[in-house]
């Protein structure tokens, strides 16, 4: 996510750190290097001017002078400046009202409202224990109201059956009684929407605002779009009362111009971003996580609420006792712990999250496809149960039989049980030094890696391949 972006600040941080003290001239210079990234990620210039004064107001005086490492100092003032950009703390749905509660979803066509209505009624179903109603006002767009009921079916909450002969006002009325009706604690309407603004969407939009009166309006846009995505939202936002931003469509956008601009030109803060086509795939915004990210500074607190949430609990802590009964990881364990990553996004996923493996995880989208993970799975699941918990067994006809079987070759196998033993060395570790001891070993190869290697492989070792 915005690793354009990342990549160059990065550039630029590594100058400044190395420098016993900064003076003006080289703090002008690292300004004109931000400047450039910033412009280069397609922030709205407006934005840009703005950064750079408070960046270059504060850097120029005691605050970075004064410090024993200015190039951190530095790098500190361009990640407050960051969040002060994007808002300063996470703004939550505000759902104070007699229930039903109706927040109305509002966006062009393709910036993936549908798929946003239905994963923020996931969010609010698991993370709020709300009873959620899920309703299409969209009678314009082929299957929009199917899409909308196949993706409440997976989800498990209720939708309101709309047809494409009824008004947009009917259908919206019929679904708050039906929502008032069955108690429920929040209506979710996905609205139209166009290719571009028009006047007949707008005149259709402001009369379901108004005749709904909705504690949310929320407008989903497309962050790949970058400034046009601030531009946009403003038109809406000059047309409708807007109390707050969705960007979608974040893993992709490798600039990240839209997060950086849409909070200071329409005023509105950004609530949720979209980070996978998956249902899961929605996240609160924290503007602090986001410029932690964006400056390869990791973000810890979105990893452990990740894992609480996606982590086998039970499967994790039966993992734990088997290895302090001495028992050993075989390969039915590292299928496990395989799809556990998968659960929390992938190896890329997880590395954006982690401090310090900025350089790492720029590269990590090339070195590493997940897909990998799903080949080594048919490796393993070619496999016999006895076969999976006494790899020693494999000799060459097993080999053969299994490669033949998961449509692989005999090298990809033979890769997998390298990286399995390196696995099974970890867990003794864990177990005769505690997982303490072993964090420790990581934490001093941390320093000492390059871009692309991985914790627990040899120096100049990278991501393997399949």
């Amino acid at each position: 996510m915005f690793d354009n972006l990342t990549e160059h600040l990065n550039g630029t941080f590594r100058k400044l750190t190395g420098r016993a003290t900064l003076t003006e001239s080289n703090i002008q210079d690292a300004l004109r290097d931000v400047r450039r990234a910033l412009l280069e990620a397609d922030v709205a210039l407006s934005v840009v001017k703005v950064f750079i004064e408070r960046v270059s107001a504060r850097a120029v005086g005691q605050e970075v002078s004064k410090s024993l490492t200015p190039g951190q100092a530095f790098i500190k003032l361009v990640q407050a400046e960051m969040q002060t950009v994007m808002g300063s703390a996470n703004a939550e749905l505000n759902l104070q009202s007699v229930p039903p509660a109706v927040v109305l979803i509002a966006g062009l066509q393709g910036a993936g409202k549908t798929t946003t209505t239905a994963k923020l009624a996931r969010l609010l179903k698991t993370k709020s224990r709300k009873k959620v109603m899920l309703v299409s006002a969209d009678i314009y767009r082929p299957a929009a109201i199917q899409q909308l009921q196949t993706l409440a079916s997976k989800i498990e909450v209720e939708v309101f059956d709309s047809k494409m002969s009824q008004a947009p006002i009917t259908i919206v009325d019929s679904a708050l009684r039906e929502a008032r009706k069955k108690f429920m604690d929040v209506l979710l309407v996905d609205t139209a929407g166009r290719l571009a603004i028009d006047q007949q969407m707008m005149a259709e939009i402001s009369s379901l605002h108004r005749h709904l009166n909705p504690v949310e309006t929320l407008f989903v846009v497309d962050s790949m779009t970058g400034q046009d995505a601030a531009n946009t939202a403003k038109a809406f936002n000059d047309a409708l009362p807007l109390t707050g931003v969705v960007l979608t469509k974040a893993d992709g956008d490798a600039r990240g111009g839209a997060a950086l601009s849409v909070r200071q030109i329409t005023g509105k803060p950004i609530k949720f971003i979209g980070t996978g086509e998956k249902i899961d795939g929605l996240e609160p915004f924290y503007p602090d996580r986001i410029a932690s990210r964006i400056l390869g500074m990791g973000d810890v607190l979105s990893l452990i609420e990740e894992a609480e949430q996606k982590v086998d609990k039970q499967q994790a802590e039966r993992l734990v006792r088997k290895v302090k009964r001495g028992k050993s990881f075989d390969l039915e364990d590292f299928k496990g712990q395989l799809k556990q990553m998968q659960n929390m996004g992938g190896v890329a996923s997880i590395l954006d999250k982690m401090p310090g493996m900025g350089p790492m995880s720029l590269g990590a989208s090339s070195q590493i496809d997940d897909s990998q993970f799903r080949r080594m799975e048919a490796i393993i699941n070619s496999m016999t149960l006895r076969e999976r918990r006494n790899p020693d067994l494999l000799n060459g006809s097993r080999k053969r039989r299994i490669t033949q079987g998961s449509g692989t070759q005999i090298q990809d196998l033979n890769r997998l049980l390298k990286q399995h033993k390196q696995m099974q060395k970890m867990m003794k570790k864990m177990k005769s030094g505690g997982m303490a001891n072993m964090m420790r070993g990581l934490g001093g190869l941390q320093g000492k890696m390059g871009p692309g290697e991985l914790p627990g492989t040899p120096p100049g070792g990278k991501f393997p391949r399949f």
